[in-house]
């Protein structure tokens, strides 16, 4: 038997256990322990809450979503409540759910949650955030897990945890970052610093860009806010004509940015007036250019 089907199993006993269970004290040892586990689910098994006012969701950031769970996976996983006989109910994550459909992932990770744990949730989250050995990215999930599924605001989990009211945002902002530092903020290549410094990046090519620069040159958060500021005070423009010269609209810099996503690197348009043009996609090594070759074979 593998790990998955073993965890799998491991997740399935914990959700009986809980419904056969009438001991308070024993029901609140398994739903703690279940709060933080991740269980691995097909989609096809996952029903939308029929609750979730949020209706609409642009199509093209889904698209861009999918591209991004395709490469480098669902780094936040969504969130669920049993319904039994292996079907569950949707409580946050919908778009996350959708763009892994549109990726065709066969399985999700998902925290897994029952019926009146409402409490022990709360307090399980937490427990969990006060642990030492948490990274960013686990932080922010927690965080982020408990606005959701226990209807908290920004100053209502600041209260709660005992933590300032900007540091709640500056953690959830980094879950708006792109999967490929996400992952690195995971593995520790980042600090929380570093992830701060990055998610104040408005330009997503030029967040990438800098990602890369830090990771490649190990530089310190002093030295990545320095390399942002010197970015912020040279590169724009302050003549509307010579962006215009450039063919540098906003339509041209939304596709620099989603070839950037696509590519992991960043990437340069020029056009003329007549509508020519040149795009020059940026790599430092023989590696970088592997990587760009690659995803370039994937989409074909």
């Amino acid at each position: 038997m593998n790990k998955k089907n073993e965890v799998s199993k491991g997740l399935r006993s914990l959700l009986s256990n809980i419904e056969k269970t009438n001991n308070p004290l024993e029901r609140n040892n398994l739903v703690r322990e279940l709060t933080n586990s991740i269980a691995l689910i097909s989609p096809e098994v996952i029903e939308v809450n029929p609750f979730q006012p949020r209706k609409d969701f642009d199509t093209d950031q889904l698209m861009e979503l999918a591209k991004s769970i395709k490469s480098s996976g669902l780094i936040q996983p969504i969130t669920v409540r049993s319904v039994g006989g292996n079907k569950y109910q949707l409580i946050s994550g919908e778009r996350r759910l959708r763009a892994s459909k549109m990726a065709g992932i066969k399985e999700i990770p998902a925290y897994i949650r029952v019926a009146n744990d409402q409490e022990m949730l709360e307090m399980a989250l937490v427990e969990n955030i006060q642990r030492a050995d948490l990274n960013a990215l686990e932080i922010a999930i927690s965080y982020q897990r408990l606005m959701d599924e226990c209807n908290l605001t920004h100053e209502a989990l600041s209260d709660k945890v005992g933590k300032d009211r900007s540091t709640i945002t500056n953690y959830v902002r980094i879950l708006k970052l792109p999967a490929q530092i996400q992952s690195s903020i995971k593995e520790g290549k980042l600090s929380m610093g570093h992830a701060r410094a990055l998610a104040g990046i408005d330009n997503l090519a030029l967040q990438i860009k800098l990602f890369k620069e830090t990771v490649d040159n190990g530089h310190s958060v002093r030295a990545l806010e320095q390399l942002i500021k010197s970015y912020q005070t040279t590169k724009p423009s302050s003549h509307p004509s010579e962006s215009k010269k450039d063919g540098n609209t906003p339509e041209i810099r939304k596709i620099k940015d989603e070839i950037s996503l696509m590519l992991g690197t960043a990437v340069d348009i020029k056009r003329d007036s007549a509508g020519k043009g040149m795009i020059t996609i940026s790599f430092k090594t023989d590696k970088e250019l592997n990587n760009i070759m690659e995803r370039l074979r994937k989409d074909n």
